[in-house]
């Protein structure tokens, strides 16, 4: 593997004026934080501050309208941001890199039209995404080729990026408050639902009614989880007591539990769902944060439940994901953290890439 590959990024927006691109993340080789230029060359980032200090200016000129530019990216865990008409602002505290967090109202980035997709590159190939997991903006796809082929994923239907937000506008509790407008009343993104209710937008009782049903039904029947789909043998028995979801394994003993989560919990797939990158709540939780968001827990004893035309029925359900979904080209997305359960995640992934790139497509 190269130490850096060719990241192709083309601008189909249809909107005029300047694009900055930015390649931030983790150096793999030193574990260093830093940024790379359009050369692939790595900068580490100088010491933060508190409060936090002015990042140097990483940004690097992208594509006019129907223009392509090629940049170079190096073996990185890291995210590669773009923004229309202005640069980003970033700082850097004593821990490191403050990422741009838009639920803030004061944030220097919130009245900023931007994305980023995310992607590894190391000695084992490219994995990149396209992710929706604080929120769903400036649409684009991702990419990468290699000798056996192109893969792409990303792209909305035709029309998608307004019919998400339509959707939204058209649920009722709170769904509409996700949206952010800029001072001029464009649409700059909608926040993903656990930011909305960190913003007041959602309350942390959405999902309530769902979650109170599934903890009902497994009070007297018992959800099965299978999580690794290459160990169908490896399952974990789910029944709630005293409120409490216990799980056990095939010999009857506890292996982790569960309190009854609320819609923060589930959102995020962390807190009451924490997923510690162990192999038996972790595995457990991801599950049950995937049935909860696709709201598949009460029709299917059996998880994951990984057909997409079982996700998303329940009249209570994270109508942020359903939305984005429903839109997507290939039905692919990163709606909530563990929506690769099941692989439907929007991500491409070569173990020989021979470049990659970044698509910026039409608000529309």
């Amino acid at each position: 593997m190269p130490a850096t590959i060719p990241l192709t990024v083309t601008n189909n927006s249809g909107r005029s004026g300047a694009v900055y691109v930015y390649d931030l993340g983790t150096l793999l080789a030193t574990g260093q934080q830093g940024w790379a230029d359009a050369g692939g060359a790595f900068h580490a980032w100088p010491a933060g501050g508190n409060p936090p200090t002015p990042a140097p200016d990483a940004s690097i000129a992208g594509p006019g309208p129907g223009q392509s530019v090629t940049i170079r990216i190096p073996k990185f865990s890291g995210r590669v941001y773009f923004s229309y008409g202005q640069k980003l602002v970033f700082k850097l505290t004593t821990g490191g890199l403050v990422q741009p967090a838009v639920q803030n109202p004061s944030d220097p980035n919130r009245n900023i039209l931007f994305n980023w997709s995310e992607y590894t590159l190391n000695d084992s190939g490219l994995w990149i995404n396209s992710t929706q997991v604080d929120m769903f903006s400036a649409p684009y796809a991702v990419g990468v080729q290699s000798p056996s082929g192109t893969q792409t994923t990303g792209h909305l239907k035709s029309g998608g990026f307004n019919a998400v937000l339509n959707d939204l506008r058209g649920q009722a509790g709170g769904w509409a408050g996700l949206i952010q407008t800029a001072p001029d009343g464009s649409v700059l993104r909608a926040l993903s639902p656990g930011h909305g209710i960190e913003t007041g937008a959602l309350s942390n009782s959405v999902l309530d009614d769902y979650i109170n049903r599934v903890w009902q039904k497994y009070t007297s029947s018992t959800l099965t989880v299978t999580p690794f789909a290459d160990q169908p043998d490896t399952k974990y028995f789910g029944r709630v007591s005293g409120n409490v979801m216990n799980f056990t394994n095939s010999s009857g003993a506890v292996v982790t539990s569960f309190q009854k989560p609320d819609a923060d919990s589930v959102f995020g797939c962390y807190k009451l769902l924490d997923a510690p990158n162990d192999q038996v709540r972790g595995p457990i939780s991801r599950t049950l944060c995937a049935g909860f968001n696709r709201s598949t827990l009460l029709v299917n004893p059996n998880q994951p439940d990984t057909s997409a035309a079982n996700f998303y029925q329940d009249a209570v359900t994270n109508q942020y994901a359903r939305a984005i979904h429903a839109q997507m080209g290939d039905g692919r997305a990163y709606a909530f953290a563990f929506d690769d359960v099941g692989n439907h995640e929007s991500l491409v992934h070569d173990g020989s890439p021979s470049s990659a790139s970044l698509i910026l497509d039409p608000l529309s």
